[in-house]
């Protein structure tokens, strides 16, 4: 009677264990996809402040319109990324994008009557907002990226895992080596 007790504890922790394992990659993983629906949702806010910020600086910006024309022809692959549901496609064209509104912030800086422009002004501090945001949240994503896929490739977590059909999680990465370099940053107002 003790061997049957024994087996039939043994068999009930064992299923506990798979039940906590179990639930706590069901936790790590909707924490991640939280973590990508916040860039998501960032994301959506920057492509519809784009339109507008392009409206508003186009008439000023004749000597600029290649970036503007970069800057529309990356929000529409990023919006078309975004509804495919491609994640890699998608952060590759947001870094990209993400770059040439840094670019396109650098221009409005040398043309004054856009700068007082209240217009531009407001879209340009909302865009900055937007792009704090959308770093916050891919701060957070990649937080949670790096918890659920530690645990996923932990033993003995990755053979249930394996058995169960997990997979791992990309994270959001800077591709564009160019992004990755420091700004030079010149304050020496006696070589102009």
């Amino acid at each position: 009677m003790t061997t049957t007790w024994i087996i039939v504890i043994i068999l009930v922790v064992i299923i506990i264990w798979l039940v906590a394992l179990y639930n706590g990659l069901i936790r790590l993983r909707n924490r991640t996809k939280e973590g990508w629906s916040d860039i998501d949702v960032q994301l959506k806010r920057r492509h519809n402040l784009i339109p507008n910020l392009i409206n508003s600086v186009k008439g000023y910006m004749t000597h600029e319109r290649g970036l503007l024309e970069n800057v529309t022809k990356l929000r529409s692959q990023a919006v078309q990324a975004r509804e495919s549901g491609n994640t890699g496609d998608m952060g590759k064209i947001e870094s990209q994008l993400g770059g040439m509104l840094s670019k396109l912030q650098i221009a409005v800086e040398a043309y004054p009557n856009l700068k007082a422009n209240e217009n531009v002004a407001q879209l340009m501090d909302e865009l900055t907002d937007t792009e704090n945001k959308i770093q916050a949240a891919r701060r957070f994503y990649n937080s949670q990226v790096r918890d659920f896929n530690t645990k996923l490739q932990s033993f003995p977590t990755n053979t249930v895992a394996g058995i169960l059909g997990f997979k791992i999680f990309d994270f959001f990465e800077i591709e564009d080596a160019e992004e990755r370099k420091n700004i030079k940053v010149d304050l020496d107002y006696t070589k102009k």
